[in-house]
C-alpha cells in the first residue's frame, strides 16, 4: 500500500449529477492529519452549466440511443469536463504542473444496483485537455466486490464533515436524494456508517416544471409555493416498494423515468390539482420520502441535518422538509435542526466535486474509497481507474 502523502497535494474534482444542471469543478488541497486521516481545503470552485442542447443529449441518452450517439456523447462530455477542470484551475491560479490528478465522476447513464453501472465522460479526453493525470470510473470496483456502487460520498461525509460531538445527517438533494448518517468525529471510523438513497431529489420536481411550465426548474420553489399539497397522492406514492427496502440501497432515473413523472402528474390532476398544486405536491412528496426514510432506517437521532445539492437552493422544498420532520415528531421522533451545508462549511454546490477529489486522493495514496456498510460491498477497495498524463507533460 502506498504511504499517505506528507505534503499538500492538489486535485481537481469533477461531478455531473442526475439533476443535469451542469458540471461542478473544485480545486482542493489535501494533507493528512497527525492521526493519518485526510483533511481538505477548497481553493476554488466553478459550475459549468449545460446548454439546453447538451442537457437534451444527456437526458435522451439515459433513455436510449444508437451506439454512435452514445460514443460521440462520451467523447464530447470528456471535452466539457476537461474545459470545466481548466476553468477551475485558472480560477485557483494553478497550472497542470501543480495538480496531482483530476478525479472525474462523469455522468451516470445507467445504474443497476447489484449488477452494473455506466458513467461516461472520456478520461483520455480530460487528460489531454488538462495536461493532468485522470482518475475515473469510481463505482465499478465497489460493484465488483458485491456493493451497489453507491453512495460513494459517505467517505467524505465521515472524514471531512462529521460533527465534533453529535450524530449528523448529511442529506444531498441532487436529481436523487441520498443521506449519510455519521457519528461524532471523536468516534473515529470504527462506528458503523449508514448511507443510502432516500428517493427522488429534484428529478420529479424538475420533470414537472419542464412538462407543465416549460422551464428547466422551479427557481426557489416560487411556483410550488403558490399551490397546495394533495396529501393523498403523497401517501399513495410512499407505498412504492423501494421505500420499504432495507439499506444499503440505491435508485436513480431508472425508476423516476419520464413515464413515472407523467403518471405522477396524472394522479395529481385526476385528484383535481392545478399545475401549481402539482408542483407543490412534488416538493411535498420529495420531503416526505426523506423524513419517512429517516424514521424507518436511522435509529440514531441526528442533532442536525445538513442539506446540499441543487434542491437545497429551493426554499419551498427546505420548508417542506422541516415540516415533514415536524410531522414525524408528533409520532415521538426527535426533530433535527435543518441547516444548509453552506452555513457550516462551504458552497454546497461544490460538495460532491470535493468528495470525488477526496476519492482521487485516496486512490493515489492507496487507501479505500468505499464504505462497505453504506454500499453493501464485501470489503473496502481502492476505487477508480487511472489514465496517466503524457510523460512529456509531467517531466
Amino acid at each position: 500500500m502506498t504511504a499517505p502523502a506528507e505534503q499538500a497535494q492538489l486535485l481537481v474534482g469533477l461531478m455531473s449529477g442526475t439533476s443535469l444542471d451542469g458540471i461542478s469543478a473544485a480545486v482542493v488541497s489535501f494533507t493528512d492529519r497527525a492521526n493519518g486521516t485526510p483533511q481538505a481545503s477548497l481553493l476554488h470552485f466553478v459550475q459549468r452549466d449545460y446548454t439546453a442542447q447538451e442537457r437534451e443529449r444527456l437526458a435522451a441518452a439515459m433513455q436510449g440511443g444508437t451506439a454512435r450517439e452514445l460514443c460521440r456523447l462520451h467523447a464530447d462530455l470528456g471535452e466539457w469536463l476537461g474545459d470545466a477542470a481548466c476553468e477551475a484551475m485558472r480560477g485557483a491560479g494553478v497550472t497542470a504542473a501543480d495538480v496531482r490528478a483530476v478525479a472525474s465522476h462523469g455522468q451516470t447513464l445507467w445504474h443497476e444496483a447489484g449488477h452494473s453501472t455506466w458513467q461516461i465522460g472520456d478520461a483520455a479526453r480530460i487528460a489531454e485537455r488538462t495536461g493532468c493525470t485522470v482518475i475515473a470510473d469510481f463505482r465499478a470496483r465497489d460493484m465488483a466486490v458485491g456493493g451497489q456502487g453507491a453512495p460513494l460520498v459517505p467517505m467524505a461525509d465521515v472524514l471531512l464533515f462529521a460533527h465534533d460531538e453529535s450524530w449528523r445527517a448529511l442529506q444531498n438533494i441532487g436529481g436523487i436524494g441520498n443521506v449519510t448518517i455519521v457519528p461524532p468525529a471523536a468516534s473515529g471510523t470504527d462506528v458503523r456508517v449508514r448511507a443510502f438513497d432516500t428517493g427522488p431529489g429534484v428529478v420529479i420536481m424538475n420533470g414537472v416544471t419542464q412538462r407543465l411550465f416549460g422551464a428547466p426548474y422551479d427557481r426557489d420553489g416560487a411556483i410550488a409555493a403558490t399551490g397546495r399539497v394533495y396529501d393523498g397522492v403523497v401517501e399513495a406514492l410512499l407505498a412504492h416498494p423501494y421505500y420499504a427496502e432495507l439499506p444499503p440501497k440505491s435508485t436513480g432515473r431508472e425508476l423516476f423515468t419520464p413515464a413515472f413523472i407523467e403518471t405522477f402528474i396524472a394522479q395529481c390532476t385526476d385528484a383535481g390539482a392545478s399545475p401549481a398544486d402539482v408542483m407543490s405536491t412534488a416538493a411535498a412528496f420529495t420531503a416526505a420520502t426523506i423524513a419517512d426514510q429517516y424514521a424507518r432506517f436511522l435509529p440514531e437521532a441526528p442533532q442536525d441535518v445538513l442539506l446540499s445539492g441543487g434542491g437545497s437552493r429551493n426554499a419551498y422544498l427546505v420548508r417542506c422538509i422541516t415540516d415533514a420532520f415536524a410531522r414525524h415528531a408528533r409520532q415521538g421522533r426527535h426533530v433535527p435542526q435543518v441547516r444548509l451545508f453552506d452555513d457550516v462549511f462551504f458552497d454546497a454546490e461544490a460538495k460532491e466535486a470535493v468528495a470525488f477529489a477526496l476519492l482521487g486522493y485516496l486512490h493515489l495514496t492507496g487507501r479505500p474509497g468505499n464504505v462497505p456498510s453504506a454500499t453493501g460491498a464485501r470489503a473496502p477497495r481502492v476505487l477508480g481507474a487511472l489514465t496517466p498524463v503524457a510523460l512529456s507533460e509531467k517531466s
